[in-house]
């Protein structure tokens, strides 16, 4: 399966800023492959810079199964806790 997030910046974040966020947000999720059941991650900038897009796209290749294991693992919950104040909102999507 895949878990997609989609994360939109709250607007006073910069396009420089939302550049250097991606390594480090790609470094934290790449510690979630060492969960049982998680495959990859793969980050998606945004490539049109428009008011009702939103910046990131972040797919993580799951095993459904995975999906409690991940919500409670230490890295969702530094993700939530480092980057929740620079985010306007977000959409979770899980498909096959």
């Amino acid at each position: 399966m895949k878990h997609d997030i989609l994360i939109k910046y709250k607007p006073e974040i910069s396009k420089a800023r939302k550049a250097e966020l991606i390594p480090e947000i790609q470094a934290l999720f790449d510690h979630t492959t060492e969960l049982p059941g998680i495959h990859a991650v793969k980050l998606y900038p945004n490539v049109v810079e428009r008011d009702n897009r939103y910046d990131l796209l972040i797919e993580i290749d799951m095993e459904r199964e995975s999906l409690d294991v991940y919500d409670h693992s230490v890295w969702h919950q530094q993700w939530k806790d480092q980057y929740a104040d620079i985010l306007e909102k977000k959409a979770i999507f899980d498909h096959d």
